[in-house]
């Protein structure tokens, strides 16, 4: 009774948070520091890289869609008054996953932020990515690892030139991630027991995926002075809620809040002076410390899914 009473608060908390302390005006300047915002081509993304441009970083767009990803650029240049550079990403296909992270280690050596933002969520169960897996474990997560695991040269190099002020990954995960109280891995690819479980607890299960991978690496490089921090950005409106039907999409409208206050966490975590201690850390609207699932804090379960990844890209 006490736990489900937990988890109910920790819900509640979540998904009602208070006026948020924390807003774009608050982002120090970032001349010289170099990002990549994955899924910066809409919604929450499109939100993080305009107020990034703002404060004058140089922002990679990673996006599969290169006509949508260079409207975007197009959109915020005349907002901002600041150009970003489109970088061809498909986290659901592996090899172009490499692929991104060769062509941006040929253009920098330092990546400051790494906001691994984009995702899918709870389309029809029986999509798969390029090489059969499961569409939003593979996305949200191998794919996410996977370009995460890449640059981490460009990451480290960040956080020794500037004293463990920068070198951070910002994983976005969501409150859906409270809701999985495992990792099924048959489920990971095409399996009777992943159409069984459906699209929705695939989702969460993904989400809970995110969280345990950012503590992975927090585990792993922290050492060495990556920051790695998991976050819900929040009830939100975008395109994520693209695959609800008519009805269900109707009711969760009436408790999602605005695209922009949904980069506000993740923004707090990559360039507040605050962030470079947030190693390990789970956050919460808006730009709070939060609670995360007790399975996230696993670290067998983290283990087992580091090695499962790390089979995955073998022959990549």
């Amino acid at each position: 009774m006490g736990a489900s009473i937990s988890f109910i608060r920790n819900i509640i908390d979540q998904s009602y948070p208070p006026k948020p302390k924390f807003s774009v005006d608050d982002i120090p300047d970032l001349t010289g520091l170099v990002v990549i915002v994955t899924g910066a081509n809409t919604g929450v993304g499109k939100e993080t890289a305009k107020a990034l441009l703002n404060h004058n970083a140089k922002v990679y767009f990673a996006a599969r869609d290169k006509t949508r990803a260079e409207q975007a650029i197009k959109d915020l240049k005349e907002e901002t008054g600041k150009e970003g550079i489109f970088l061809q990403l498909d986290l659901s296909d592996l090899p172009s996953v490499k692929r991104a992270a060769e062509e941006f280690l040929k253009q920098e050596t330092q990546l400051h932020i790494l906001f691994n933002n984009a995702g899918v969520m709870t389309p029809p169960v029986d999509q798969l990515t390029k090489q059969g897996y499961d569409l939003q474990f593979g996305t949200n997560v191998l794919g996410h690892w996977y370009f995460t695991k890449l640059l981490l040269p460009a990451l480290l190099a960040a956080s020794k030139a500037t004293n463990g002020k920068w070198g951070r990954v910002i994983h976005t995960s969501s409150s859906a991630s409270l809701f999985a109280n495992t990792l099924k891995f048959e489920t990971f690819k095409d399996h009777p027991s992943r159409t069984k479980a459906g699209t929705e607890w695939l989702y969460a299960q993904s989400k809970l995926g995110n969280v345990i991978i950012a503590n992975e690496f927090a585990r792993r490089y922290g050492d060495e002075g990556l920051v790695s921090c998991s976050l819900n950005p929040g009830n939100l409106q975008s395109d994520l809620q693209r695959h609800l039907g008519p009805i269900r999409k109707r009711l969760v409208s009436l408790i999602l809040y605005p695209t922009p206050y949904g980069a506000l966490t993740q923004l707090w975590a990559g360039t507040s002076e605050e962030g470079a201690n947030m190693n390990g850390k789970y956050l919460i609207p808006w730009a709070r410390y939060g609670t995360p699932n007790p399975v996230a804090q696993d670290e067998k379960l983290g283990r087992d899914l580091w090695t499962w990844l790390e089979e995955q890209v073998e022959s990549i």
